[in-house]
């Protein structure tokens, strides 16, 4: 092209017309470009979901921890609007079916002697409170000069309120042999005295009987009487009892 943009001339007579360069497509990237894809999302981690997962139990816990302590507390106001009292177990009867001492033979050196014992105890268990009483298994022994002869065992039971519940138990004794000293003590007391001591042992434990529904902390009474046999009467000398202990 010459000065004054006038196309160039060319001999026969015609112009030229030159083709300049088509211009920049705007779609150009440089070939040295990169492209960068977004970071795939991360899965929670596993200390995140511990975390949640501490979190979650201790709340559970204190819901827990306070509906309990809210059960306690009315428990207890229950308990102390009502007063419990200690139950009352007494020996009221005993029947004597027989009792029986034999000795060895006087010829020989060594002193035995062969019980053999069948009564019938009755109790009485008084409840004075306005709720019932729920009675576990009571175990009693009987036992002469701290010799055990015999172990009874009285199942539980259920006693209504401001009520007297007869309970009653037999103990045997099948030819049980002494030596020595307690032979000769038992000896002594069935001949000469006609009076043989034997002591009656036993724990009762309760519950207090919460409108149906709960029961009280347990409550055991220890039971000690003792009983007089005359050998000679078959029969009841003399009894006395008496609740020597209460533990809560």
């Amino acid at each position: 092209m010459t000065r004054g943009g006038n196309p160039p001339f060319q001999p026969n007579g015609e112009y030229q017309i030159s083709r300049l360069p088509p211009p920049p497509s705007h779609s150009y990237r440089p070939q040295n470009r990169q492209h960068y894809a977004p970071p795939p999302s991360r899965p929670p981690s596993s200390s995140s979901k511990s975390s949640s997962c501490k979190a979650c139990c201790c709340c559970m816990f204190l819901l827990v921890s306070f509906l309990s302590l809210v059960l306690l507390v009315i428990l207890l106001a229950l308990v102390l609007s009502i007063k419990p009292k200690k139950p009352q177990v007494d020996l009221i009867q005993v029947d004597v079916q027989y009792v029986s001492i034999t000795s060895n033979d006087p010829a020989t050196t060594a002193t035995t002697a062969t019980l053999s014992l069948a009564i019938r105890l009755l109790f009485a268990v008084v409840n004075p409170n306005r709720v019932g009483i729920r009675y576990g298994d009571s175990r009693f022994t009987v036992m002469y000069r701290g010799i055990p002869l015999a172990r009874v065992l009285v199942p539980g039971f259920y006693q209504d309120p401001h009520c007297v519940k007869d309970v009653v138990t037999a103990v045997a004794v099948d030819r049980l042999n002494l030596l020595q000293a307690d032979a000769a003590e038992l000896i002594s007391d069935a001949v000469i005295n006609d009076r043989v001591e034997f002591r009656v042992l036993g724990n009762v434990a309760a519950r207090i009987r919460v409108l149906r529904l709960f029961d009280s902390p347990r409550v055991q009474v220890s039971v000690d009487c003792v009983i007089v046999i005359s050998p000679r009467k078959q029969s009841l000398s003399y009894k006395q009892c008496g609740i020597d202990a209460l533990n809560v």
